[in-house]
Formats: C-alpha cells, structure tokens, sequence
C-alpha cells in the first residue's frame, strides 16, 4: 500500500542549520494544512552540552509563534503512531540519536531485525499523519574509523538513510544553513 502522507528527510553535519530549516517546513505544512505540529524529540538528556542543546530546540520552538507539543521518545517511536491523525505534522529530531538509543539499549544487537524496527516505527508514524519531518545527521563523509561498533553505526545509518530517502517525497542536505534539495520537487 502507498503511502498518502508525505515524507521529507533532511540531513546534514552537526549543527549545520537542519533543525531549524525542518521547523520551517513543518510550520508552513502546518499553516497549509491546518495541521497541529508535533515534534518527536529523540534525544537524551545525558550530559550538560545534551542539555542545553535540547533547551535551545525548546527555546526555539517557543518563540515559533506557533504551537508544538513535544514528544519525548528516544526509543521505539511508533508506539506514538495511535496519538496522531491525518491531519497532524510531525518532525522526528534526529534519526541518528535513535538509532544511537536504540543500538545502545542493553541486549540490542546490530542486526536486520534493528533496522527492520526503525523502519516500521517511521512507516507506523507516516501512516498516522499528514507529513513525516526525518531529521538525520549525515556522519558517512567522515573518516574511516578502525572501530568496528563505529563501522557497524555508519553501516546500519547509512542503510537508514538509503530507505528513508527511496520513500521520501523530498530529500534535503543542509551545508552552512543552506538547504540544497537532493530529490524531489519543491511546492
């Protein structure tokens, strides 16, 4: 079955300006589509530099004019699904914190049934919703680590990363806070 709803994967290195492009295109999906917005925060708050980097998406959202309701899950993300309709946008922030959450989690394994899991929580979430947001960091241009858990990481992200944009609707790579748009077209 096709999906309905739309899908946009942005991704981009670390603090290159993704985030707050994400939120303006679920903000103007939102005012298109009388849409309530929804961001899916993966993140922890494990550490003061964690923390201050979830306060600022907060503080960031606030002064949005627009109102988001927050959705804390680091793990296991289409048990939200049931908690959206048809009309709601939602912005999951960032893929590469859950697949870090979900891999860390005690008895994990890197393996088909992992990736298997990502994928059916984001196709649950796009199910229940008008458009699907996917943030993601793209960490695969980095060196070649002679860690084997590293390789194992960039594999499994980058596996991610080639489903989410075969399905998506548009795909986006932001470099300096400039979003270059890699597939689809812009509306």
């Amino acid at each position: 079955m096709e999906a309905t709803s739309s899908m946009i994967f942005i991704t981009g290195g670390v603090r290159s300006g993704k985030s707050n492009f994400a939120e303006k295109i679920a903000t103007e999906k939102s005012i298109a589509s009388n849409g309530k917005l929804n961001y899916i925060a993966t993140g922890l708050r494990s550490d003061l530099e964690m923390e201050r980097r979830i306060e600022k998406h907060e503080r960031d959202r606030q002064h949005s004019n627009q109102f988001w309701k927050t959705w804390e899950q680091p793990r296991n993300i289409g048990k939200l699904a049931e908690n959206f309709t048809a009309s709601d946008i939602l912005l999951l922030d960032c893929l590469t914190t859950l697949l870090n959450n979900e891999l860390f989690y005690p008895d994990t394994h890197p393996d088909d049934r992992l990736i298997d899991s990502i994928i059916d929580g984001i196709g649950q979430l796009r199910e229940n919703c008008h458009t699907l947001i996917i943030v993601s960091n793209e960490i695969l241009n980095e060196p070649i680590q002679d860690n084997e858990l590293v390789l194992t990481y960039k594999k499994t992200l980058g596996i991610l990363h080639q489903y989410i944009v075969s399905t998506a609707n548009q795909a986006f790579l932001v470099e300096s806070g400039v979003p270059i748009l890699m597939k689809g077209v812009t509306k």
